[in-house]
């Protein structure tokens, strides 16, 4: 029974009362006890004595029985007991017997105290300050009798006592302290811990004090409260370190002893804890959110700018409050019951107007929703994509690692349930104005999702409304936050963000959160991007272990980040282009993927030494390559692009770094002996050069040159072993370990910063000669499904790096032995590929192919049976790979069996083909006795004959595997023509050979693929066909005298492909047209070729054509080289001539539009004055193509206004161009007198409110801009009114009525209609558009002219920072023909030189090609890597041609278009009229008589029967 409280001994009643009990209680025992206790001044007790009294009489009152005792026998010990003699004995011996005596006492003379309340307080103060803080050292002698006491105050409860008591409040505050410091080992004097009975007994007296105490004082509270952040780290919540297995034993087991009292008073008292709690919180909060209706001191928040304002809570303030909210958290954790009253605090918070109040508020509730108390989140999990095995997903349990309880989440109750309304108002902050408010709920969010609300579990549509949410973050216009929620998805393990993030999508569905992540790679913000490449390639390298198996979510969710990351490689930006590298060898395939295996440990018992004997027996090389075939098998058809591309740059910067080395050695740390100056020179020059493809050119000149300076020879022999393309793939890797370690290790550690970007482009890491007996493995065996990319992959390393074969070229020849073909035994087609290998060895290395009989034989079969068709090309290559007297008796040999019984449909006819077009380019001296056969063949039996029956249902486009044999063969007759002319070496003879074949590709291309006179010729075979012409029209003109004999008009003609209503047609042709500029194998006018895609629908072939232009752009004004400016006149006649040319105000903002582009990619503040000068120019001049056309001038002022208007708008300062330019002399002549020119210049050739039409177009561009979104992404076009016909009254007449409306149109064609010799087919209608129409159908939406938009500030500064140089072949014949060269002098220095005006022909000038001397260079846009130089370079070109054909389909925008993504126009509208001069005395008549400008016009028009044409070609042959 507990005593009684409150009950002084002096009361009358109280003294009746223990009258009657004694009267009652005379049967009762009596104590026997009756020795002194105390003793007067100066004579003292001896201790010992007194001890032994003490225990005899503790031991007396132990065994006494509460309702079996006298009380009054008690009251002369308990006075004494009482007594200070006693109680602050100096011996602790005697306190302890004391303090046992007195708890026998109280509960013997429960439930009334025997003691004075001063008494009382002495006495709990002996055990508050004595008796309970002994306690703690188990070893204590007395530990007995102290534990007695403690189990004494838990069971009769006596302890409640101590409220009555005055003072109580800090006797309250030592005992609440002692013990949870206590408990903690905080006050601990031994490293024995208590015993859990201690313990428990301890927070026994702790609850009752708690349960009978009406109210507890604040800092008793404080104390309580301060027990739960016990479970807060030492610094930072957030400051997490990845713990190792061997660390992991560190780690909290269970929760802090004083922390579990804590948690268990809150259990067991919730009312009276909620109370307290919720009084201690009030006085906390309230006194800091009184500042929460002043937003930092503005007058309106809501106005104000978040970030700044001297006035709100202070310091002070917030310091208290954070600790108060790191409280809550750990308490909703432990005991969210009591906080019932706290929550809505909390939520007042949360909306008010001061941001620090709201951005803790958002920060609380968030971790309270996810279970995460005052230790902060658990460490996010580790994915590592070097693992091996790699992870599966029932590989990963939630519990696969060891967690420190306190940062473990935890939620007992749902907190969207049980506060529903604070939990909605905390989804509402998502929408914060302040962005750091909407950073810390993107966090919070995705602490809620990865920890499941804390384990309690979330409902689908909280967590659909979560997920929506973090993916709108990723977009978020603030960078704070998309890093935010880049870091909440990183919080995720690879099962949740498969199972929980991708249900709504993988990173290839829009909009779903893997899609917005990966759009995060372009992110304008380095640590944006950086964080969102890493983490992304991290995931795909955990994942490739479910890819491999085919696991279709991980594979839905997963597969398409390859293409997202290699797709950066076009921004051209040299931060990510080095961001890529880190990521691909750190995270795509690690160079420590997979591990070496490790060995059994001595000891180990028979499982692990089986386990391990199983880890050890995997092949590491054949693990990694079986990699880099999953990487580029998960790549589209640009990101493979992007990603051979960066192979083949490899030898290229392995050859520069080699000649990096090789001066760092000859610099020899600055001590030479002779030629110190010339050879310092040198070592600048090569670091300068390096210096440019790398982030920060200053600090790599710096490095580089820090590098030679230690002139360390050991790191040089790394170097060499980490780019020689003769190592191992182990061997590469342990050099640059080794290279790391010494780097890192030495005086200039952050060298390897520098070095490191350099050595990923150099070294042989992704190719290696490790990897290719793996790649040809999976080439035969399809193993996974990756045997298609293996093919390709050996393509690509035959192409560009042969020289990895040279250690497998024995087996190659022998397979190929093997599996030879015969008339009745096809080969495997997989065989193909180790053809080509060996063919592209061959070519480097001829003499190391083995030429023997049965070879010889086994090529010969492969080149009349070989499957497919164009294993016969590969064939050839190696059978004329030596270009001795051998291979040519080979290459008769074999001609004789080609054009023996030769039949179209024949057996292996395309074969036949195939050989026969590379013999006439490899052997054209065996080729001379069957050149009229194969003429006939080419000519007459394929190109002039239609078999296929056309249709209206026919296809425009088809792939090449779906390409029908009589397409094919045609495709091939062309080639073999014009490998015919290639191969002529005298300039004169191929001239005099070329009519026949030239005027078949320009009836090609002026036709629209169509040469039978008699027969249609199905859609797909004619685009095929026009494509097919178009390109070896450029490789003709990668000739210079084949380029002499392309004229203007058929320039122009050339020049329509880009325009193509074929997009496949188009893209390829652009494409190869790239190609062959920056390799520089054709002349800069071909640049005005690809201005044309001005209209282009496409948008992200768009955005790469104008990425590339830029690139180009700016490699030229580095070179100091005008090509581009030079490229105006060329263009404006181009458009001059274009069919929908017409002076209509809409037509002239149509082709304002073409300069806008120009405009926007290449002109710069300092060139701007030159493009002026340029445009100026050509109003002085005739156009030389059509001399009474005043198109020209029409749009030299046009692009004056173009120019000016963009000056204005980018703010530009105008400097006039001081010098003199230059014309084409093709295109332009001189007028004819000076008073011409006088009335040339004074004449306003445009219309009235062009200005306006410039101003509204660029009003909209500006519109435009400011919606553009943050990742840079054009949107998709939208449609727009389609023209309307010009007013004529043709629209309402009937077809024979408009024909004389049609011919007013003719003024705009290049050349005169011929009279046709016979009757020609009638035109059958087409569904088609026509091309004009089709043209202008783009320029009918007007969102289609995005284009201005790539060339902000920002833009510019991020597209065109550190553009990379191309590597230009050197071109022979550098100088172009007088009728196509530019007329101005020095044309590739700065200042051109004036041109005379009367002669412009005597004074034309060749200009220089654009070349680049130097042995490096990388890749812009879609091209491909230029290769290096030789024999055989046109071979490659044609595999190349041949390869291109089907360009890769583009991105749906969704809508419904035609090929040039538009509607079509009205078939009425009237043709663009063409001015004459009134000098020129031609009638209106005379003129009609041309042929209009319209494609469509072309298609009808015929120069000469088909027979006629040929008949003379072949004679004239």
């Amino acid at each position: 029974m507990a005593p009684r409280r409150a009950a002084p001994v002096e009361d009358v009643e109280e003294e009746e009362e223990q009258l009657e009990q004694g009267q009652e209680n005379q049967g009762a025992v009596a104590l026997r006890f009756n020795e002194p206790l105390s003793w007067r001044p100066g004579k003292p007790i001896p201790t010992d004595l007194l001890l032994k009294r003490l225990d005899r009489l503790s031991k007396e009152l132990a065994e006494m029985d509460q309702d079996n005792v006298d009380a009054n026998s008690l009251v002369k010990v308990s006075k004494e007991l009482a007594s200070h003699q006693l109680l602050t004995h100096k011996d602790k011996g005697v306190r302890a017997y004391t303090a046992c005596c007195v708890v026998d006492i109280l509960k013997l003379c429960a439930p009334n105290a025997p003691f004075t309340p001063s008494q009382l307080k002495d006495i709990f103060s002996l055990c508050v300050n004595s008796i309970i803080p002994a306690l703690f050292d188990p070893s204590n002698s007395y530990n007995n009798q102290h534990k007695y006491v403690l189990i004494s105050f838990a069971e009769v409860k006596s302890i409640v006592l101590l409220l009555d008591v005055e003072g109580s409040d800090s006797l309250l505050l030592q005992l609440f302290s002692t013990i949870f410091d206590g408990v903690s080992g905080a006050k601990s004097s031994s490293k024995e811990q208590i015993t859990k009975d201690v313990e428990f007994n301890m927070q026994e007296i702790l609850g009752t004090l708690i349960e009978e105490a009406t109210s507890l004082p604040a800092k008793v509270v404080d104390v309580i409260m301060a027990q739960f952040l016990r479970a807060a780290a030492p610094g930072h919540r957030h400051d997490h370190v990845p713990v190792d297995d061997n660390q992991a034993t560190l780690l909290l087991r269970e929760e802090p002893e004083a922390y579990q009292i804590a948690k268990n008073l809150c259990h067991l008292y919730p009312e009276k804890m909620s109370r307290f709690v919720s009084q201690y919180f009030s006085d906390v909060i309230m006194d800091a959110t009184s500042f929460a209706g002043k937003a930092n001191g503005h007058k309106d928040g809501a106005d104000s700018d978040d970030e700044d304002g001297p006035v709100g809570p202070s310091e002070a303030d917030l310091r208290e409050l954070r600790k108060a909210h790191l409280l809550i958290r750990e308490i909703w954790r432990a005991a969210p019951m009591i906080l019932q009253n706290v929550v809505p605090q909390v939520d007042a918070e949360l909306s008010a107007d001061n941001v620090e109040l709201r951005h803790l508020a958002t920060e609380t509730l968030g971790d309270m929703i996810s279970g995460i108390g005052a230790a902060g989140p658990p460490s996010p999990p580790i994915l590592d994509p070097a693992a091996y095995p790699p992870l599966r997903l029932d590989d990963d349990p939630d519990d696969s690692t060891v967690a420190n309880v306190l940062t473990t989440p935890l939620s007992t109750q749902s907190f969207s349930q049980t506060h529903p309304v604070v939990y909605n108002n905390f989804i509402s902050r998502k929408n914060d104005k302040t962005a750091a408010i909407r950073a810390a709920w993107t966090i919070a969010v995705g602490h809620i999702l990865s920890t499941s609300a804390g384990g309690i579990g979330l409902s689908r549509e909280e967590e659909s409304t979560l997920v929506q949410g973090l993916s709108e973050k990723l977009n978020d216009s603030d960078e704070k936050v998309r890093l935010a929620a880049v870091k909440a998805i990183e919080c995720f393990k690879f099962r949740e963000v498969i199972l929980q993030l991708a249900l709504n999508g993988g990173v290839s569905k829009d909009g779903s959160v893997l899609s917005n992540l990966a759009d995060r790679c372009r992110d304008k913000r380095p640590p944006v991007r950086v964080q969102a490449m890493s983490l992304l390639a991290n995931l795909w390298g955990v994942g490739t272990g479910e890819l491999l198996a085919g696991n279709e979510a991980v594979s839905a969710a997963l597969s398409a980040i390859p293409t997202r990351i290699f797709n950066v490689f076009y921004a051209n930006d040299p931060d990510l282009n080095a961001l890529l590298d880190v990521v691909i060898y750190e995270s795509l395939v690690p160079l420590s993927f997979p591990p070496p295996p490790k060995k059994a440990a001595k000891g180990a018992n028979g499982a692990s030494q089986s386990q391990s004997a199983v880890s050890s027996g995997f092949d590491q090389d054949a693990i990694r390559a079986e990699r880099i075939l999953l990487l580029a098998r998960s790549l589209d058809s640009a990101a493979k692009k992007a990603f051979f591309a960066l192979q083949a740059r490899q030898p290229q910067f392995s050859n520069i770094v080699e000649t990096f080395i090789k001066q760092c050695e000859l610099f020899n740390g600055g001590v030479m002996d002779d030629n110190a100056e010339k050879k310092t020179a040198n070592l600048n020059k090569t670091i300068a050069y390096i210096s440019q493809f790398l982030a920060d050119p200053v600090k790599t000149k710096s490095d580089l040159f820090k590098f030679a300076k230690a002139n360390d020879r050991r790191n040089y022999h790394l170097i060499r072993y980490v780019i020689g393309q003769e190592h191992d793939f182990k061997t590469v890797h342990k050099a640059l370990k080794e290279l790391t370690k010494r780097i890192q290790g030495s005086k200039e550690p952050s060298l390897f910063d520098t070095l490191l970007p350099l050595l990923y482009r150099s070294g042989c890491f992704m190719f290696n000669r490790s990897h290719l007996p793996t790649f040809m493995d999976y080439s035969k065996s399809d193993k996974d499904g990756l045997g298609s990319i293996a093919h390709e992959v050996l393509n690509e390393i035959s192409q560009r790096n042969p020289e990895l074969f040279k250690a497998h070229v024995g087996d190659l020849c022998k397979d190929l032995v093997d599996q030879a073909p015969t008339a009745a035994k096809a080969n495997d087609p997989a065989v193909v590929d180790s053809l080509k290998a060996c063919a592209s060895y061959s070519r480097k290395y001829p003499k190391e192919v083995p030429m023997d009989r049965s070879f010889i034989q086994t090529m010969t079969s492969y080149a009349l049976y070989g499957q497919p068709p164009k294993a016969a090309k590969y064939a050839v290559h190696i059978l004329l790979s030596k270009q001795d007297s051998k291979s040519q008796a080979s290459a008769a040999e074999l001609l004789q069996k080609t054009m023996k019984d030769w039949e179209y449909g024949g057996a292996y006819f395309l074969n036949k083909l195939y050989t026969l077009s590379q013999l006439e380019l490899l052997a054209p001296k065996v080729m001379e006795d069957v050149d009229e056969k194969v003429l006939n063949i080419c000519v007459q039996q394929l190109l002039l004959e239609v078999r296929a029956e056309a249709s209206d249902t026919d296809p425009k486009w088809v792939d090449d595997a779906d390409l029908d044999d009589e397409c094919k063969a045609k495709c091939l007759a062309l080639k073999i023509l014009v490998n015919r002319l290639r191969s002529m070496e005298d300039a004169e003879s191929a001239q005099g050979s070329t009519k026949a074949t030239w005027k078949l590709l320009r009836t090609l291309i002026s036709k629209r693929g169509e040469l039978c006179p008699t027969k249609d010729t199905p859609n797909h075979h004619k685009s095929r066909l026009r494509l097919v012409a178009a390109k070896l029209i450029l490789k003709l003109c990668t000739q210079k005298h084949f380029d002499d004999q392309l004229t203007p008009a058929d320039f122009d003609n050339l020049a329509w492909i880009t325009q193509d209503d074929v997009m496949e047609v188009r893209h390829a042709f652009i494409s190869k047209l790239q190609k062959y500029l920056a390799e520089g194998k054709l002349r800069s006018r071909y640049y005005t070729i690809i201005f044309l895609a001005a209209f282009e629908p496409n948008t992200d072939f768009k955005h790469r054509v104008e990425t590339w232009i830029r690139s180009r752009a700016r490699h030229f004004q580095d070179a100091k080289q005008p090509v581009m400016e030079a490229i105006m006149p060329r263009l404006l006649s181009l458009l001059a001539h274009h069919p929908d040319y017409s002076q209509d105000l809409d037509d002239l903002v149509d082709h304002a539009r073409y300069l806008l582009f120009y405009t926007s990619l290449v002109a710069t503040e300092a060139n701007l004055g030159l493009i002026y000068k340029y445009a100026e120019r050509v109003k002085q001049t005739k156009d030389a193509v059509y001399p009474e056309w005043e198109n020209h001038r029409v749009l030299s002022d046009l692009a004056q206004a173009v120019i000016r208007k963009w000056q204005e708008r980018k703010n530009w300062t105008f400097e006039a161009y001081p010098g003199k330019v230059g014309l084409p002399v093709g295109l332009y002549i001189a007028l004819q007198s000076h008073d011409e020119a006088q009335e040339v210049a004074v004449k306003q050739y445009v219309p009235e409110g062009i200005d306006e039409k410039l101003d509204e177009l660029l009003r909209v561009i500006d519109r435009k801009k400011k919606r553009k979104s943050i990742d840079d992404h054009v949107a998709p076009p939208t449609a727009k009114r389609a023209k309307p016909a010009q007013k004529s009254s043709s629209a309402k007449e009937s077809k024979e009525a408009r024909a004389p409306k049609a011919a007013a149109r003719k003024l705009a064609v290049p050349r005169p209609k011929k009279t046709p010799s016979r009757p020609k087919k009638p035109f059958r209608a087409s569904p088609a558009l026509n091309d004009s129409e089709r043209r202008r159908s783009a320029r009918s939406r007007k969102s289609e002219t995005k284009y201005v938009e790539r060339d902000s500030s920002e833009d510019d500064e991020e597209m065109l920072e550190g553009v990379a140089e191309w590597d230009y072949l050197n071109n022979p014949e550098g100088k172009e023909s007088d009728n196509e060269s530019v007329a101005r002098s020095n044309a590739s220095s700065a200042t051109p030189a004036p041109a005379p005006k009367k002669k412009p022909a005597a004074a034309a000038r060749p200009v220089a090609k654009g070349s680049d001397d130097s042995e490096l260079s990388e890749l812009d846009s879609e091209d491909v890597e230029p290769e290096k130089e030789h024999d055989d370079e046109e071979e490659q070109e044609e595999e190349e041609e041949e390869e291109e054909v089907s360009p890769p389909p583009a991105k749906s925008n969704g809508k419904k278009a035609n090929a040039r993504g538009g509607a079509r126009k009205p078939s009425g509208t009237a043709a663009p009229k063409a001015k004459s001069s009134p000098k020129s005395g031609k009638s209106a008549a005379s003129k009609a008589a041309r042929p209009a400008p319209g494609r469509s016009t072309r298609l009808t028009r015929r120069t000469k029967t088909k027979s006629e044409e040929y008949a003379m070609d072949e004679s004239d042959d």
